[in-house]
């Protein structure tokens, strides 16, 4: 009999789980098996060699603690082992769960800050304390928050490996601590615990208005060591009046304008400490990795701009910051390193970042050599200018990559180089922008937990990394700074503070991020918990409804639609009132699933009801007879498609047929602003098959997902023309270089290029439906689920197509192979080879649309157009052919012809006449 293995046990969403903020944290783990036969049926859990408990169940996914809680600082060893009937796994590897400080009582020690150094402006303040163990030392913890951000020594070794901590939650409600084993950093006779403290986002810069202290003025240190001793007693040392205080080398800090660092030696002010009242809000534990340097990259190249500057290009727009090796460093030697994401005519393009000064500074002493880097801020960057090192080399610089430290889950491929490097930059982006809290950019002076960005990303988010502990602590945040009257902030943390709150796409954060968690992590607590703030929401938005309709009032729309003017980012296509409607039908939809899920009947059928309200509403105000909607936008059918807003099938049918001639027309440049881009290849795939989804998503001209790729970018662009095609910037306000949101169709990506997705909660069950397209020749994708990593590959080659499926153990899938009747399948590998989907031979165009969605003909006949000058590209050519889709191809030249009152009409017939099929 094959062997069953348990692996990846895991404690709620934390790997390592030390100082978990929960006395019950739930339990996961996987099976590796070959056994084709094999299913769950029990399992038993094993705590600290004890008698091990049994429970018949297939879950392996988050579930309950099945032993008495866990106290304050308990630390437990647990195995699992698993059955499929009357055959037992062997136990897993043993893995530690220790709770960290669960109680507000558990805590003795007190904010503490310098009384006189380390005002806004200053140097940093280093806090200190020194104390001798009076025995042999068996175990040591220190567990520490601060008011800004620190990084600790003790007797001289960094502890952790954490930077920019404890990061940004809602100060006023919640503040993390975290927990550290420092037992293998204390020695005997005396020891001196040191705590840097930087402003970060507590007393640095917020927002673009310049305001900074925001949450207070003044930084401050928690920190509670307790040693345990060999002989059973335990020892606390903690911030109090015995702590001491002193200036360090780090002159002025800040996350958006730099740090400021001189290294020659001063004379520190010595001071004492204050003991503050607080903590501001409860102290947590945190549920998601902190803040790492999770990678570092050369520099590509050193090379002089046309003013003479000395400027390193890295290769990869990146969030961190540069080190620097320099040798020969002379007492009052200075270096400057700005920081930008482009180049615009040969130099540093600094415009973008707005008042954000994006410069590290050092002033150094004498040294043979020394390695240059801040601590206490980080840029968004590719390039760098720096001044005041003579004979810069590349070898000289890198870039240090920081971000929280995501476990990556999700990989995607295909034939096209383009679109895998668009693939690319959407990590990227996600990388430098889930520092901590999922931000809208990280360079200017913003970095802000934009509602919106993350509610349209989440379900690319949680493909590509383990998002379920990040999420669900901003989720936490969210539910906190959430008005009485359920309004949900613009931003989370809320440092905007809005009279206006109530933006729908944005709030609707509150809904569709719980409910993307719970399908991708089958985590049905996080429902649980956020389900006040969720109902709270809907509730918010049906209160603002006449007659069903949400009209008038602010929105933000299809914010940054191609089309509106660079000063103009609300001058969508579509009706924001169209988008309100919609969102609201769609959360009342949500919220509805959420309470069936729970349990909870009369709510699920209170926001059933209003989901089914809105949508007649929508439907009454927005939609006509035949089935045209309001608009006549793509984000205004693709919303409609996708949210199940038209209640009659001929109107479907209408509504999905003007969606793919809008695309058509626009010669398949993308129309969409941040609420239409999630939806619209899932819109054009459900409604009329891939291939327009395909055409859209592959065209390179501007504006288009793969323009940007065309012109060097290496991560997604906040707007789709951020650089424009003759190198110079967008003269736009907001034009960042790495912002996520645009990159939400990656989802559409993995589940219907590929064709993985998940089925029921947590990929329990799988939907493996790939849709191939004569475009590519092959693609795939993997997913590391909480069962185990899933795949999907399809290969086009020979006329024939081929499909190659994994699923772990413990899940199964339904699987669509082309051509064939779906077929069910459990763990392990499947292979089917099947005739080629998209071999079909060529077919005479009846029609212009017909001809457009023929891509090699249409591109011949395009250059026939263009070479009678009847059009100037394809996109021109489309937009001219849109009054003339049901007419024959031939037509065509002449239609265009008599509107320009050009003589080519007949001549252009006959050319494109000889080149259609016969």
């Amino acid at each position: 009999m094959a062997v069953s293995v348990v692996a990846a046990v895991r404690f709620e969403h934390l790997d390592p789980a030390l100082g978990v903020g929960t006395a019950e944290p739930r339990i996961s783990w996987q099976v590796r098996t070959e056994d084709p036969g094999w299913a769950q049926t029990a399992y038993e859990v094993e705590r600290d060699g004890g008698a091990p408990v049994r429970v018949e169940s297939a879950e392996q996914v988050l579930v309950p603690w099945p032993f008495e809680p866990l106290a304050s600082r308990a630390r437990a060893v647990v195995r699992v082992r698993v059955a499929s009937g009357e055959s037992w796994s062997d136990w897993s590897e043993p893995t530690a769960v220790e709770a960290g400080l669960l109680d507000a009582g558990d805590w003795t020690a007190r904010f503490v800050s310098p009384r006189t150094i380390g005002a806004i402006g200053g140097r940093a303040p280093v806090l200190s304390r020194k104390w001798t163990p009076r025995a042999t030392v068996a175990s040591a913890r220190l567990y520490v928050t601060a008011l800004g951000v620190h990084s600790a020594t003790l007797n001289g070794s960094r502890i952790g490996d954490e930077v920019l901590d404890p990061g940004w939650t809602s100060y006023r409600n919640r503040l993390r601590y975290r927990t550290h084993d420092v037992t293998a950093l204390l020695a005997q006779g005396e020891n001196r615990l040191e705590v840097l403290l930087g402003n970060g986002w507590y007393r640095g810069r917020l927002g673009w208005t310049g305001k900074r202290g925001v949450y207070g003025d003044r930084v401050a240190l928690l920190a509670q060591l307790e040693v345990r001793y060999d002989d059973g007693t335990t020892e606390v040392v903690a911030t109090d009046e015995q702590w001491a205080a002193h200036e360090s080398a780090v002159v002025d800090n800040d996350l958006y304008d730099g740090q400021r660092t001189d290294l020659r030696p001063h004379e520190s002010v010595v001071d004492g400490v204050e003991v503050l009242p607080g903590p501001p809000g409860a102290l947590v534990a945190p549920d998601g990795p902190p803040v790492r340097v999770t990678q570092v990259l050369p520099a590509l190249t050193v090379s002089t701009s046309p003013s003479g500057a000395t400027l390193v290009d890295f290769g990869q727009n990146l969030v961190g910051w540069v080190r620097l090796k320099v040798r020969g460093a002379r007492a009052g030697q200075e270096v400057t390193v700005r920081h930008a994401e482009v180049l615009e005519d040969g130099e540093l393009g600094t415009r973008p970042l707005r008042s954000a000064k994006a410069t590290d500074s050092y002033v150094l002493d004498d040294a043979a050599e020394v390695v240059l880097a801040p601590e206490f801020t980080f840029h968004g960057f590719r390039y760098a200018e720096v001044t005041g090192v003579e004979g810069l080399a590349a070898a000289d610089a890198e870039a240090v990559v920081v971000g929280s430290d995501l476990r990556r889950t999700g990989w995607f491929g295909c034939s096209e180089p383009l679109l895998e490097r668009f693939h690319e930059n959407v990590v990227w982006s996600m990388r430098g922008n889930f520092l901590d809290l999922p931000t809208d950019c990280p360079q200017r002076d913003e970095r802000l937990g934009w509602t919106g960005d993350i509610q349209v990303f989440s379900p690319t988010a949680s493909f590509l990394f383990d998002t379920a502990g990040f999420l669900s602590s901003w989720l936490k945040d969210l539910a906190a700074e959430q008005s009485d009257d359920g309004s949900v902030p613009f931003v989370v943390p809320d440092v905007l503070h809005t009279e206006a709150p109530a933006a729908t796409a944005w709030g609707d954060a509150a809904t569709v991020v719980p409910w993307v968690l719970h399908q991708r992590y089958g985590d049905v607590e996080v429902l649980r918990r956020q389900f006040p703030s969720m109902r709270g929401w809907v509730d918010r938005m049906a209160a603002a409804t006449t007659d069903g309709v949400w009209a008038g009032g602010f929105q933000f729309g299809d914010w940054l639609d191609p089309d509106a003017p660079p000063d103009n980012p609300f001058a969508a296509k579509t009706d924001p009132d169209v988008v309100a409607t919609a969102y609201l039908a769609h959360s009342a939809g949500i919220v509805a699933d959420a309470a069936r899920v729970l349990g909870f009947d009369e709510d699920a059928a209170t926001y059933a009801d209003i989901a089914a309200r809105t949508r007649e509403a929508f439907a009454r105000e927005y939609v006509t007879a035949s089935g045209r909607v309001v608009s006549d936008a793509q984000t205004a059918y693709a919303l409609a498609l996708e949210f199940a807003l038209l209640p009659d099938a001929g109107q479907r049918a209408v509504a999905a047929g003007r969606l793919a001639d809008l695309v058509r027309a626009s010669g398949f440049r993308i129309g969409t602003g941040f609420v239409g881009t999630p939806l619209i290849a899932d819109a054009l795939t459900a409604s009329g098959g891939p291939g327009l989804a395909y055409r859209l998503v592959l065209e390179r001209g501007n504006p288009s997902w793969l323009y940007p790729v065309t012109m060097g970018a290496t991560t997604i662009w906040e707007r789709w023309d951020s650089m424009l095609p003759d190198g110079s910037v967008n003269p736009g306000e907001m034009t960042s270089f790495n912002h996520y949101a645009l990159g939400a169709v990656a989802d559409w990506l993995h589940r219907t290029v590929a064709g993985l997705a998940p089925s029921s909660p947590g990929y329990r069950s799988l939907e493996v439906r790939p849709q191939p397209d004569a475009a590519l020749t092959h693609a795939w994708a993997r997913h590391e689920t909480p069962y185990g990593e899933a795949s999907v590959s399809w290969r086009r080659e020979d006329r024939r197509f081929t499909l190659d499926v994994v699923v772990p153990a413990g899940a199964s899938a339904t699987v669509h192979v082309p051509g064939a009747e779906p077929v069910h399948v459990t763990h392990g590998r499947h292979s089917w080879t099947v005739a080629d989907p998209c071999a079909g031979g060529e077919v005479k165009p009846r029609t212009v649309r017909e001809l457009i969605d023929a891509p090699a003909l249409w591109a011949s006949y395009t250059d026939v157009l263009v070479g009678f000058e009847l059009a100037t590209d394809a996109a021109d050519l489309a937009r001219q052919a849109a009054p003339y889709l049901d007419f024959a191809p031939a037509e065509l030249p002449e239609f265009l012809a008599r509107k320009d009152f050009a003589g080519a009409g007949a001549q252009a017939r006959a050319a494109v006449e000889a080149l259609l099929p016969g």
